[in-house]
């Protein structure tokens, strides 16, 4: 295994895994960060390449764009992890500011950044793979989350676009997990109730993302789908 992978928000939790393990693939892992924190010092002992990022804005996501084209001339793949979680904000203001900041994270970051990737992604010799991390609320709505289910949703569709534009060079894809792992201060109640949500009953963890991703790295007749991860929740 070999070639460049752009994972966004690498710093921590389901990213962080992700770059460690492709990296250890055989993979040049390049990863965006926003917050300086431990895990990256364990990131760069391993090679893992760290660019900073802020999304949030426009500015800095063209930033961004900037800095990885100059730093990387071929990618093998991009992998669009990087969120923000906000609850639905009760003065309108900071509604506004939630939403808005999610949205530039969520679909104008991967926009801009897919069509600044494409000619990096067209210069690897060989599979070429860009994958969205969406989200199994998606299906169903939130009534706590609304803005982040609608962004993230936004960025489910654009996986249908963006693989139509790329085909058949670059296949695009995306994954929507529901609960791969806990936060460490998630109580017990918590802990009990969201694994009651799924009918496998089991935290997976964050090996099966990365299966996933590797399992649309692989094939090579999977391209405009939503791979979803949740255990069955579906038919709960």
């Amino acid at each position: 295994m070999s070639g460049t992978v752009l994972i966004t928000g690498g710093g921590q939790r389901i990213g962080f895994f992700t770059a460690l393990g492709l990296q250890a693939m055989g993979y040049q892992v390049v990863v965006s960060y926003r917050t300086p924190r431990p895990e990256l010092d364990v990131l760069q002992e391993a090679g893992v390449g760290l660019i900073p990022a802020d999304f949030s804005s426009l500015s800095g996501i063209e930033d961004f764009v900037l800095r990885l084209t100059a730093e990387v001339t071929v990618l093998r793949a991009v992998i669009h992890n990087a969120s923000l979680w906000y609850p639905d904000h009760q003065v309108d203001e900071l509604a506004a500011e939630h939403f808005q900041q999610m949205f530039n994270l969520h679909m104008l970051a991967p926009y801009l950044i897919n069509r600044a990737c494409q000619p990096l992604l067209m210069s690897h010799d060989g599979a070429r793979d860009i994958i969205h991390m969406t989200d199994w609320v998606v299906n169903r709505g939130s009534d706590k989350h609304a803005a982040y289910a609608a962004t993230k949703a936004g960025l489910e569709n654009q996986t249908l676009s963006f693989a139509r534009l790329f085909a058949p060079a670059i296949k695009v894809n995306a994954i929507a997990p529901a609960l791969i792992c806990f936060n460490e201060n998630d109580d017990e109640a918590y802990r009990l109730q969201a694994v009651k949500k799924s009918l496998l009953e089991i935290v997976p963890g964050e090996q099966v993302v990365l299966d996933t991703i590797l399992y649309l790295f692989n094939s090579p007749y999977v391209t405009g789908a939503c791979l979803p991860l949740h255990g069955g929740r579906h038919l709960k």
